[in-house]
């Protein structure tokens, strides 16, 4: 037990750091909560407010801090098993929902919810992901494909009766619709926008894959 709880705090520190207030602070010097509607320190926010390539690196900088943590963990304590995986992945998102320095007021934690499943368990991790990304491609709600991450793998896992995993992922779908709330309360009161993803990356990069930046060769 004492594994596990020293895994979720060393995910919890490393989740603490908030990789958008670093790229945030870089283009406009100013946190990650003074930028967009939400001020959320997230990759959805940056890449709205500053541009794709700020996004990709918030988006980076987040996975990375939850495969560092989680690596650490694997790496001190591999004789517990690899659910010492999950328990950093879980401190690092509760971590990034609640940096202790930011008076308890962090992001969302897709990014590193959806990479600690896959570090614990890749192809099932994935196909969870896949799973809460068709979510957001049918209903163009961000806020519903966060949450069915975690629960398509919490399922996932009971099916396969790793109950601990089940339950890890079960509190970390739990803080997902904490954490997107707010916004899924709006969509029945039309608060809350729609995204087209894939509109967007049409867009963003043209038919052919090429990146479309509005200059001609």
């Amino acid at each position: 037990m004492t594994e596990k709880t020293i895994s979720l705090i060393i995910g919890y520190l490393f989740g603490c750091f908030l990789t958008a207030d670093v790229i945030a602070k870089k283009h406009t010097g100013h946190n990650a909560s003074a930028l967009g509607d939400t001020g959320n320190p997230g990759m959805a926010n940056i890449m709205a407010s500053l541009g794709f390539a700020p996004g990709i690196w918030t988006l980076a900088g987040d996975l990375g801090k939850c495969i560092i943590a989680s690596l650490i963990s694997y790496a001190l304590f591999r004789h517990t098993g690899r659910i010492v995986v999950l328990y950093a992945g879980l401190g690092c998102t509760i971590g990034h929902d609640f940096p202790f320095w930011r008076a308890f007021r962090g992001g969302k934690g897709v990014a590193t919810t959806s990479i600690a499943i896959v570090l614990y368990a890749f192809g099932f991790g994935l196909m969870a992901n896949i799973a809460g990304m068709l979510v957001v491609f049918a209903t163009r709600y961000l806020c519903i494909g966060g949450p069915v991450i975690p629960l398509s793998f919490a399922v996932m896992m009971a099916l396969r009766k790793e109950r601990e995993a089940a339950v890890l992922a079960v509190i970390l779908s739990v803080l997902s619709v904490k954490a997107h709330g707010s916004a899924i309360r709006g969509i029945r009161g039309g608060k809350t926008k729609q995204t087209d993803v894939i509109g967007a990356i049409r867009k963003k990069f043209g038919r052919h894959g090429e990146q479309t930046d509005g200059k001609k060769d």
